[in-house]
């Protein structure tokens, strides 16, 4: 079975960068999109970051420029580089990763999500 563990969250100042870290488990053959959504107390779930293997990742206005996607196939994990935080990024911040992996029944494609990383941005 497929299973994402998120980590890197924490608190940081305004203005400093964490790194956040997806990785699957399972026998993965090919990650096909990642997403990276957050939600803050309060408010609905927001999609921050999206990038389809192989072509040009799409951000939200709010965090372009300071937050970056990508991915490690070889190591099955993908990142969420974010920089210049601000205090309006505080949040729970979800990855939502598309794989193909080998399962018990096959091989098949599904959409599977982290447990959440916590990030806290003081000013």
């Amino acid at each position: 079975q497929v299973q994402l563990v998120e980590s890197g969250g924490g608190l940081v100042q305004a203005g400093g960068s964490l790194r956040l870290s997806c990785t699957a488990s399972g026998i993965i053959l090919h990650i096909n999109k990642v997403k990276w959504y957050r939600q803050a107390p309060g408010k609905q779930r927001e999609l921050v970051a999206e990038m389809t293997t192989g072509s040009s990742p799409n951000y939200a206005e709010h965090v372009k420029g300071r937050f970056i996607i990508s991915q490690d196939n070889a190591k099955k994990t993908v990142y969420l580089q974010m920089n210049s935080l601000k205090p309006e990024d505080t949040a729970v911040y979800y990855c939502n990763v598309d794989i193909t992996a080998a399962q018990d029944r096959g091989i098949s494609r599904n959409e599977h999500w982290g447990q959440g990383t916590k990030v806290t941005v003081s000013s």
